[in-house]
């Protein structure tokens, strides 16, 4: 069974009254999974949004047959699979176990259903989301003007090289 206090550990219901979070508990289910199990892949409806309980889980991205690339690792009490907040979203990645973890898995209409009935909460969570997503978007940013820069040509032109 879950509890407030773990709902509280996932740093996107943080803000939630513990009134806003027992209203979540009835559509919270938790599932286990298996090192390098897969959560959803690439191109697949965006039908639940996910918050790690335990565990580690990887987003990865496929460029070709032979190369995937990581594009972060999920700690536990993040959450993922953001393209469940938008209508009609399909994932543009890939969320697999890095080790044995434990899920909360919330359906996406039952969460919409939730904010529909209550406002504030449905707020306060897509708040929230915004600054997580926000952070997330900044480092990346971030990450791509430093390897951007690296480029011989870029450098040159730069006067770095």
């Amino acid at each position: 069974m879950i509890s407030v206090e773990e709902l509280k550990k996932i740093i996107l219901f943080e803000n939630l009254t513990d009134k806003m979070l027992e209203q979540l508990l009835p559509i919270v289910q938790v599932q286990s999974f298996e090192e390098r199990q897969i959560i959803f892949e690439t191109g697949s409806a965006a039908s639940y949004f996910y918050s790690l309980r335990r565990g580690k889980v990887l987003l990865e991205a496929e460029l070709a047959s032979m190369i995937i690339i990581s594009l972060g690792a999920i700690k536990p009490g993040y959450s993922f699979g953001w393209a469940a907040l938008r209508k009609e979203a399909i994932h543009t990645s890939m969320a697999v176990c890095a080790e044995p973890s434990e899920i909360f898995i919330m359906p996406k209409d039952e969460l919409f259903n939730l904010f529909a009935r209550d406002h504030t909460m449905g707020f306060l969570v897509m708040r929230k989301a915004a600054d997580i997503l926000e952070n997330r978007l900044e480092r990346r940013t971030a990450q791509f003007l430093k390897v951007i820069t690296r480029h011989p040509d870029i450098a040159e032109l730069l006067g770095l090289s």
